[in-house]
Parts: C-alpha cells; sequence; structure tokens
C-alpha cells in the first residue's frame, strides 16, 4: 500500500459517465477530466512549516469524496491503477 507524506493525501478520481443523461453517447476525445476524488490514504498530516494538521478535525478520511484543483495534483500509477496525489492545499471541498 502507498502512504503519502506529510499533508499529502493520495486520491482515486471519480469515474465520467459515459453517457449524457439524454443518451447520447460520449467519446473519450469529448469527456472533461473529473476534478473529483475519493481519499484513498493521508499523509500524517504535517506541512512544510513543520505544523501538523488534524485531518479528523477537517473532516477527511479514507473514503471522503473531495473537489480537487484542476491543474494541481500529480498523476501517479501505483499496482496499474491511475491515482492523483495531492497537497492540502490542493483541495477545494468536501463533496457530501
Amino acid at each position: 500500500m502507498f502512504k503519502p507524506l506529510g499533508d499529502r493525501v493520495l486520491l482515486r478520481p471519480a469515474t465520467q459517465e459515459k453517457m449524457t443523461t439524454s443518451g447520447i453517447v460520449l467519446p473519450d476525445s469529448a469527456k472533461k477530466e473529473s476534478q473529483e476524488g475519493v481519499i484513498v490514504s493521508l499523509g500524517d498530516g504535517r506541512n512544510d512549516d513543520g505544523q501538523t494538521v488534524d485531518w479528523a478535525d477537517l473532516g477527511l478520511k479514507e473514503g471522503t469524496r473531495v473537489l480537487y484543483d484542476k491543474y494541481g495534483p500529480d498523476e501517479v500509477e501505483i499496482d496499474g491503477v491511475e491515482m492523483k496525489i495531492a497537497k492540502l492545499s490542493q483541495l477545494l471541498g468536501i463533496i457530501e
């Protein structure tokens, strides 16, 4: 298993719908990249200033759905699965 360092989180990007609500099938070239993801793993919470972030106080834990910055997270492949690694500052909010 992969454990992020510091104030980083490992995200599994949400899957895109392949069909519009009106029933039109979208080709891969027409799909927008999703900015939604599910937290898979959390770092220890230390940020660059040496301060500790309490993930629970922010409402973040494994399985939480979040919205992240479009160009912020780094894309990685772990065990053949495309994932993203984002810093806390690149998370925009929690999706409830």
